[in-house]
């Protein structure tokens, strides 16, 4: 399965899984959800349009909404809790190693870390829920919470608002909108309005902090 074709005819794969699995899918789900926000080595995965077509089955009675639900937000919360964990336990060491070529550069984008470094500073405790919504940074702010020792328990509540907040959202959009006729024939094209307005967020800070730099 191409990773790309997943993304843009998620809901296709969906269905087809659900055809061949049954209630299997709803573990498949769980752990593509885990994985995007709990391992920093896999923001490439679906989120926001596997939500979506996921909420679109939920809406033809093929998906039950509430377990789909519950089990997508307890993903996303407890990847976000493991992904915060590891982020305490070595975060530090990552942002302060100079090394380039070591095993942590290797394995974690240093790029994508200091993106969402700088997210995180500029949202404060917020950004653990702004950042659900923007692919990428929802992977690494977690981690970058965990390096800058965010108390435990503000982590959770803002983990556990953010987590309810991106599931209900994406899930509860797929069951109002997934199945009208010009949505669901162009899903793809769908899939990428939802990639780029999730994105709009970076390119806008971009665009910004290249605008200061040059006045300043």
């Amino acid at each position: 399965m191409d990773l790309l074709d997943f993304l843009l005819h998620s809901d296709r794969y969906l269905l087809d899984l659900v055809r061949s699995y049954g209630s299997w899918v709803y573990g498949v789900l769980f752990l593509i959800v885990f994985a995007e926000t709990g391992l920093v080595v896999t923001p490439f995965l679906p989120g926001d349009s596997l939500l979506f077509a996921t909420g679109a089955l939920c809406a033809t009675g093929v998906l039950s909404t509430p377990v789909a639900v519950g089990l997508l937000a307890l993903a996303a919360f407890t990847g976000n809790l493991v992904n915060y964990t590891v982020g305490r336990l070595i975060g530090p060491r990552v942002f302060s190693a100079t090394d380039r070529s070591g095993l942590s550069h290797r394995l974690l984008n240093r790029e994508h870390l200091d993106q969402a470094h700088a997210f995180f500073e500029q949202y404060g405790g917020k950004a653990v829920i702004l950042g659900r919504f923007v692919p990428i940074v929802r992977t690494f702010v977690p981690f970058v919470a965990g390096a800058a020792a965010m108390p435990s328990h503000a982590f959770g509540f803002y983990n556990l608002v953010g987590a309810g907040a991106w599931v209900c959202l994406c899930v509860g959009a797929g069951w109002l909108f997934g199945n009208v006729p010009i949505v669901r024939e162009n899903f793809s094209l769908v899939t990428i309005g939802i990639v780029f307005v999730s994105i709009l967020p970076i390119v806008i800070g971009y665009i910004r902090n290249k605008s200061a730099k040059r006045s300043g």
